[in-house]
């Protein structure tokens, strides 16, 4: 990933620590740069992190951009590393958009990630600790972020998925280690094929005989780059490889319920998210589905997570019986009745003042679930917040 007549942002060294290129120096040839190479070509922690930033930062800016993904895996290492990608951590400081920035880069960057094991339990952790101080909040930022295509789609997808199995596994009772080998499972299990996946998400044909081998093999090559990093966790390496076959013959047993777990999470995502070939599937359609659909222990494991997550997640659109358009903004006592708020009247109107309504109020009720390609109101954010923090509790 290192372009040739480029100068580097780093000093480059040898494993034995002798100075190869100093910083602003360019890799001349082909030839130069297998030599380096061949001399275990290195940086500093410090230099390689920041450089990760940069990337991810390059990334980031191409996708707003509108940049096709298959153009931007063919993009060499920036050549320009900015002081503040040296702060440590910086990025972990924010909220659900940034851990998804800073694990798409992880995910693109599959097996040449650096340090990716470090950063990696940093997002778990930071997810967590966003999820366990606000479920709502968290499901609602993520399941608006999906319905952005410019943010890219594999991190969104591996950041609601974990969330999906945190808050079901908890229902369920599953214990403290095994639900946190699931997340990180969550979190990793698409990194044999994120770039691709992204692709596949935006392109306007049927997928290709390659991709569907793509997508049958990308569990094991996975769970081969986990591997490859360090990951010593049995049970996620398990998990990932065997999340398209929960109930393979070679799949640990002990992991069987994380493993349909995090399987039903994968589809429910995937069939609420639209793709230009089809339109997407409403939340409560893909949970009853999710339910109907199952048998045996699968059954409570999708039943668990309609209870967990609802019919209406936050962050998903409904009209309501007065005709007015709305979205679920916080999990109500039943799953198919939570609290919304209204973001346009019967006539398309969008609503000024935004305020919390309970749908367990029969003049209040769901009379349908809205697909989020219809919806052409701008929710805020913020007025979604205030507004949430007047809900009796």
């Amino acid at each position: 990933m290192l372009e040739v007549g480029k100068p580097l942002p780093v000093n480059v060294v040898s494993d034995t620590g002798q100075l190869l290129l100093r910083k602003g120096q360019p890799i001349v040839s082909e030839q130069h740069r297998d030599k380096l190479h061949a001399f275990n070509a290195s940086t500093s922690p410090s230099d390689a992190q920041a450089w990760q930033r940069a990337y991810e930062r390059m990334v980031h800016e191409l996708l707003r951009s509108g940049v096709d993904v298959q153009e931007i895996a063919r993009m060499p290492m920036p050549a320009e590393i900015r002081e503040s990608d040296y702060v440590v951590g910086r990025q972990l400081h924010g909220g659900w958009l940034d851990l998804q920035e800073v694990l798409r880069g992880i995910l693109y960057q599959g097996g040449l990630a650096i340090n990716p094991l470090q950063r990696l339990a940093d997002i778990q952790k930071k997810a967590m600790s966003l999820l366990h101080a606000d479920a709502d909040d968290s499901l609602f930022c993520l399941y608006q972020a999906l319905a952005d295509d410019s943010l890219g789609y594999c991190a969104t997808h591996a950041l609601l998925c974990a969330v999906m199995c945190e808050l079901t596994a908890t229902k369920l009772g599953i214990d403290a280690a095994h639900r946190h080998s699931l997340v990180a499972a969550a979190l990793t299990m698409n990194i044999g094929m994120a770039r691709d996946q992204d692709s596949m998400a935006r392109q306007s044909s049927d997928i290709t005989e390659w991709q569907r081998t793509l997508i049958a093999e990308h569990p094991a090559r996975g769970a081969d780059i986990l591997a490859g990093f360090g990951v010593d966790d049995v049970d996620q390496l398990d998990i990932v490889r065997w999340h398209h076959a929960p109930d393979h013959a070679n799949a640990y047993p002990a992991n069987h319920a994380a493993r349909r777990l995090l399987a039903l999470a994968d589809s429910f995502v995937a069939r609420t998210t639209a793709r230009k070939t089809r339109a997407s599937q409403s939340a409560v359609k893909a949970v009853k589905a999710m339910v109907l659909k199952a048998q045996g222990d699968e059954l409570g494991v999708g039943s668990a997570m309609a209870q967990a997550v609802g019919f209406y997640p936050p962050g998903s659109y409904v009209q309501l019986v007065t005709g007015e358009m709305a979205i679920s903004v916080m999990r109500g006592q039943r799953a198919n009745m939570p609290w919304v708020i209204t973001i346009a009247d019967k006539d398309g109107i969008p609503a000024v003042k935004y305020q919390c309504k309970d749908t367990s109020d029969p003049a209040l009720a769901i009379a349908a679930p809205v697909n989020y390609e219809k919806v052409k109101v701008a929710v805020s954010a913020d007025k979604v917040r205030r507004a949430r923090e007047r809900i009796p509790r």
